[in-house]
């Protein structure tokens, strides 16, 4: 196990689950030296460092060991910064992936294939660059992602019915979803992080309860507060609609796809990490937060 007040780098700090991990990682005791390629020093901590991100200018000397990391970036951007983490001596590293290598490998979208692909050859770029300079990998794919109204799953329909008062859906909507909170993800990442008899190998995690996607989207409209409405639509009306959508940019990651995926059962098995270092989620609740 890594001793507390150690170096402990982390890319993508301000991600989605990079906040909630850096928080959990100084409460913990270790040092953060947090990377990213966003805005630098905007929060006072003594446990953080803040660092600027770059594939372009490396520094040319090294005084920091930094032997343990995190990578809750897109996993297909790390090997770009894997002679960054060799300069700081990187002995060990988790990494965040996605259920989406398995979700939209088949899409018939031609886009989600592509994420898909992306992400099996981030995860097999980083098992063969850590096997042959032996260093200690670990990876985490999570189910769907929530929280703090800053993700691209709950909070884009949450500020759809915001902004519309309803929110379509296909058929029954039955396909069973395990929405999982930042919060929880950032946990699974440094629960593994510190165990020193797990390593090179991967974990699925989900949130706490299984249910439908209609469930998880009225449960949404009960934490906005507004009244249920979720139309059902043929699925034609929906891919225009999604067409004009994607129009905007806020809503260019939607995809006729998803609409499908409405009555698709999206669930992983995470008895492993149940197992292995006691991955206990929260159930689908909602905070004002989240939404």
């Amino acid at each position: 196990m890594p001793d507390s007040r150690e170096n402990v780098g982390v890319i993508g700090a301000t991600s989605l689950v990079g906040r909630p991990l850096i928080s959990q990682l100084t409460s913990g005791g270790f040092m953060v030296k947090a990377f990213t390629r966003g805005c630098i020093g905007e929060e006072s901590n003594p446990g953080i460092e803040w660092l600027g991100l770059t594939t372009q200018e490396l520094p040319h000397s090294v005084d920091l060991s930094i032997p343990i990391w995190v990578c809750v970036a897109p996993i297909w951007c790390l090997s770009s910064y894997f002679p960054l983490l060799e300069m700081y001596g990187v002995k060990r590293i988790v990494a965040l992936s996605s259920t989406s290598i398995f979700v939209k490998n088949s899409s018939p979208d031609s886009e989600e294939k592509k994420v898909a692909h992306m992400l099996a050859k981030g995860e097999e770029e980083l098992a063969t660059w850590a096997g042959q300079n032996s260093i200690e990998w670990l990876i985490v794919r999570p189910t769907l992602i929530y929280g703090s109204g800053n993700d691209k799953n709950v909070a884009e329909i949450a500020r759809f019915i915001g902004k519309f008062g309803f929110f379509p859906l296909i058929g029954e909507a039955v396909g069973l979803r395990q929405p999982i909170h930042a919060e929880d993800v950032a946990g699974a990442c440094m629960s593994v992080l510190v165990r020193d008899d797990l390593a090179n190998r991967s974990y699925n995690i989900s949130g706490g309860e299984k249910i439908t996607y209609r469930e998880m989207v009225k449960r949404i409209f009960i934490a906005k507060g507004r009244s249920v409405f979720m139309p059902s639509v043929p699925l034609w009306i929906f891919r225009i609609a999604i067409s004009m959508l994607k129009m905007v940019p806020r809503y260019r990651y939607w995809t006729q796809s998803m609409a499908i995926r409405m009555n698709q059962d999206l669930v992983f098995d995470c008895s492993d990490a149940r197992k292995d270092f006691s991955f206990n989620p929260r159930p689908f609740i909602l905070s004002e937060e989240d939404v």
